[in-house]
């Protein structure tokens, strides 16, 4: 079906349920992808938006899948440790093929998480992306999320202690 959509000032045209007669503004590509993929765990809209040739920047480590499969995993990890896994934009800039977001993270953790169990704690924090977007899809990804934080706030490590003052 094809559509115009309006959401925070900006207008995608296209068709939404993956049959596109036209591509995606590259605003309109990261917003589905962040809040229909992440937010939402619709991982069909990964094969949809993310190029197989994507380059990613950010450390996922050894044996990481390219392109949407890796893109997949990554949601897939989030939502089993967060089922309430949400991810909002909170400030968008676009400068051509680029789209810089901060956004918002939430949670509850109710599955394992960088090795450590459910601790039924929430957490926020936030998330720095840039993508690049050619014809429709995500073709370049750096990301920086605050993973030190996420830890502190689920009880998994400690904060650090301040240091002790000389005389």
């Amino acid at each position: 079906m094809t559509d115009t959509q309006q959401d925070a000032g900006f207008t995608a045209t296209g068709i939404l349920d993956g049959d596109r007669d036209e591509p995606l503004t590259a605003e309109a590509v990261v917003r589905r992808l962040i809040d229909a993929a992440f937010s939402q765990g619709h991982l069909d809209v990964c094969d949809e938006l993310i190029a197989n040739e994507i380059v990613e920047h950010q450390d996922y480590g050894p044996g990481h899948a390219a392109g949407a499969a890796g893109v997949k995993a990554v949601v897939t990890s989030l939502r089993r440790a967060f089922p309430d896994f949400k991810l909002e934009i909170e400030e968008l800039v676009v400068s051509g093929d680029t789209v810089w977001t901060r956004n918002v993270v939430t949670g509850t953790h109710d599955g394992p998480y960088m090795g450590h169990p459910p601790s039924g704690r929430t957490f926020k924090v936030y998330v720095f992306d840039t993508m690049r977007v050619v014809e429709g899809r995500v073709v370049e990804h750096w990301g920086v999320p605050d993973r030190l934080a996420v830890l502190m706030q689920l009880g998994a490590i400690s904060r650090p202690s301040a240091p002790a003052k000389e005389p």
